[in-house]
């Protein structure tokens, strides 16, 4: 995994990111954001739910979350989990 490679592509299509670390059972309820987002899981198991699906991305999988989708994040692993997040420049 990349993770400056992923910073640079994301950065050409137009995103500003960072990384996000949660400890073991962490859960982000029911966010909502006003632009685009993209998601990548850089280490752990991480879930998604957004739009009616419930996802486990593979490390490295990119998942894109449309503005004003309301998105849950959970750590569903044993360990802490990091994930990339990118929101679009206005």
């Amino acid at each position: 995994m990349d993770e400056k490679e992923i910073r640079k592509r994301w950065n050409e299509r137009g995103y500003k990111c960072d990384v996000w670390i949660d400890p073991p059972g962490q859960i982000w309820h029911d966010f909502v954001h006003d632009v685009d987002e993209l998601f990548t899981v850089l280490d752990g198991r991480v879930e998604l739910v957004m739009a009616g699906l419930t996802l486990l991305p593979e490390i490295g999988e990119e998942i894109a979350i449309p503005a004003n989708t309301i998105h849950t994040v959970r750590n569903v692993g044993d360990g802490e989990s990091r994930w990339l997040y990118g929101y679009r420049e206005k």
